[in-house]
């Protein structure tokens, strides 16, 4: 594989490196004005820092693939000290602070194996499933004919994470989140 990717080369989660800095891309769109040259508007996420831009990218030009990693890692425990992993292959243990975790520390459950991301041999986030499945520990009942609150009421889950969530959903329940927004999508089962 090369290490530059063409334009015509985009799709929503490659890597790039961008101003020395991992990259990865949200979403694109070639664009061919009727007059001036063609580009691509990129909608990246920054896999340092989480911040999103958009960026207009002239068609032809290169962009440098970025060294970049993923390992299977077991999350171990938080503490004030930050989120602490291991390697399921050699059983290294790292830590990353809060910043690094960021929103995905609303994912991430004890003993679980998810995939932390290296740059250039150091870890700088977590990346979760798009979709995962969370318990409900805490909730009211909803009453019957109660509409004006859209159908909907909120639902803290195993993680601190509070999502609304149809009345029909009770404490025990196992219920699928979209990552991407943390939104509820659906009720596994019920417990």
């Amino acid at each position: 594989m090369s290490s530059m990717y063409d334009t015509r080369e985009f799709r929503r989660g490659l890597k790039v490196l961008i101003n020395n800095d991992p990259w990865i891309i949200v979403d694109f769109q070639h664009v061919s004005p009727g007059k001036g040259a063609a580009f691509t508007r990129t909608k990246v996420k920054n896999l340092r820092t989480g911040q999103v831009v958009e960026q207009n990218i002239k068609s032809g030009d290169k962009l440098e693939k970025p060294d970049v990693e993923e390992r299977n890692m077991q999350f171990l425990y938080n503490d004030t000290e930050g989120y602490h992993f291991m390697d399921t292959a050699n059983f290294e243990q790292i830590s990353l602070s809060n910043a690094e975790v960021a929103d995905t520390k609303n994912y991430l459950i004890e003993n679980s194996v998810i995939k932390v991301v290296f740059f250039n041999g150091k870890p700088i986030g977590v990346e979760t499933d798009t979709f995962v499945e969370l318990k409900v520990v805490e909730t009211t009942l909803g009453v019957r004919g109660d509409t004006a609150t859209g159908g909907t009421k909120p639902a803290k889950l195993e993680t601190g994470l509070v999502v609304n969530v149809p009345f029909h959903i009770h404490e025990g329940d196992i219920l699928r989140i979209d990552t991407r927004e943390g939104v509820y999508v659906d009720r596994v089962n019920r417990k």
